[in-house]
């Protein structure tokens, strides 16, 4: 049931609005459910907004009525970041999506929350940059700082956090805060970006976002190595990275992936775990590094490795690999999909996923496995009839095992999915009683009346 203030929160804003508030049961059922089994909760309203001004005003009307105002991009997270479990008013981004200004002699660009990643690479391209982080989906920048996002470039180009200048934001009292200039380094107070960077829209709504460019490389080879293990692969990774190759992407996928790339890709690789590899600078410097790797996988057992430097042989190559989720899901038709993720130091990376193959082999589960190996995260799809009880248990047992796992041998409970709700139980367990506290008394100060994405992270 709606609550009143709520009704007067809907009201208060659809005059502010117009036809840009939403109360369609589709539309709140679209801004409740992210992209996998999860339970949705459908917001009571969706507003369309276009400016910060108005996510301001907003803000100042639900922070003085109480009503929850959860932030939504385009709707690619994975742990329920977006559910309303208190209803109130889904903040739609989604047409704030403005390239507000690039410059390039200073490498940065800044971006209004609502412009997707690729849109902004064709803005880019003509001025020979780059945005690199790319996770796969074509999610908005703002969601993107929001969820602290990575992807397969983060080896060699960081995280959302590393690339993040600053941020303007809507705090919970309904004013607006930018956290820094554009210098490349400050000193000056409180880190207020990298606070709000990963606050998952608990701390405030991002609108615009500052944003660290790179130059497009002259040449880019990319391409595949088989192994005959999982643990071969990831000492190729290791040695790869101790030897200081600078590579861009390596990316891990295992045997049950690379059968589902060839029937859905229409691609034709040897079904073992592979390495998909992508190295950046001169054309000298990517064939030497090409030719380095494989030297190090022919060491491990692995090879023959294979690479292309043609845009459109590159292109179709990682298509696959963002295509890996509708790959492995077009294989278990009547199932619905369960994706998480983890991350471990490096040196334990052949080691976790090892133990999470035998465990999902003892548990009678599907469970593809992939990863950004470079830095040790790695992604399950787990595969459940959620009418089957028997399934739904022996899925949910797995996933708190891979995640006390990834824990116990130093790890995350998650290297870039985010918390939302769906890992809420496990912050104690990774950051300690202590931890949490803190990070309930920084939510407690900035939000005092727990209006902004409530239930997630940290409950009050």
């Amino acid at each position: 049931m709606i609550r009143n203030s709520t009704t007067q929160a809907v009201a208060e804003i659809k005059e502010a609005l117009g036809d840009r508030l939403s109360t369609a049961p589709a539309v709140r059922e679209q801004h409740g459910k992210d992209q996998t089994w999860a339970p949705g909760a459908p917001p009571d309203a969706v507003a369309f907004v276009r400016s910060t001004e108005e996510v301001q005003r907003i803000v100042s009307i639900c922070a003085r009525l109480e009503t929850p105002v959860i932030a939504y991009g385009t709707g690619t997270s994975l742990e329920g970041h977006f559910t309303a479990p208190f209803g109130g008013i889904s903040v739609d981004l989604s047409a704030m999506n403005q390239v507000l200004e690039v410059n390039a002699e200073d490498l940065d660009a800044r971006v209004q929350a609502g412009v997707t990643r690729k849109a902004l690479n064709v803005h880019l391209r003509d001025k020979g940059l780059f945005f690199p982080i790319d996770p796969g989906a074509d999610a908005s920048i703002g969601g993107m700082a929001a969820t602290r996002a990575s992807g397969t470039n983060a080896v060699r180009y960081g995280t959302m956090r590393e690339n993040v200048l600053n941020l303007t934001a809507v705090m919970a009292n309904g004013e607006v805060v930018k956290t820094a200039n554009r210098a490349k380094k400050s000193s000056a107070g409180y880190d207020l970006t990298r606070l709000l960077v990963g606050s998952e829209g608990t701390l405030g709504i991002i609108t615009e976002v500052g944003v660290r460019l790179y130059g497009i490389p002259e040449s880019i080879a990319a391409g595949v190595c088989p192994f005959p293990s999982i643990d071969a692969a990831c000492q190729a990774v290791i040695q790869t990275i101790q030897l200081g190759i600078p590579v861009a992407r390596i990316e891990l996928v295992d045997e049950e992936h690379v059968k589902a790339f060839n029937a859905y890709s229409k691609i034709d690789l040897k079904v073992a775990p592979t390495l998909f590899l992508e190295f950046h600078g001169t054309e000298a410097g990517t064939a030497e590094q090409s030719q380095l790797f494989g030297a190090i996988a022919e060491e491990m057992g692995g090879g023959p490795f294979t690479w292309e430097t043609k845009e459109e042989d590159r292109q179709r190559l990682w298509q696959a690999r963002h295509d890996a989720f509708w790959a492995t899901r077009s294989l278990m038709p009547g199932k619905e999909a369960f994706a998480t993720d983890v991350c471990v130091p490096i040196s334990r990376l052949a080691e976790c996923v090892n133990e999470t193959q035998a465990d999902l082999k003892a548990s009678g589960l599907y469970g593809p496995i992939v990863g950004h190996v470079g830095d040790g995260n790695f992604h399950v799809v787990l595969y459940c009839d959620r009418a089957d009880a028997d399934e739904v248990k022996r899925v949910k047992g797995l996933y708190e095992r891979l995640i006390r796992r990834a824990i116990a041998m130093e790890g995350t409970c998650t290297g870039e999915h985010g918390v939302g709700r769906g890992k809420m139980a496990f912050l104690e367990l990774e950051h300690g009683v202590q931890g949490v506290a803190l990070m309930r008394q920084i939510k407690q100060a900035l939000d005092p009346k727990n209006i902004l994405n409530p239930g997630k992270i940290v409950a009050l």
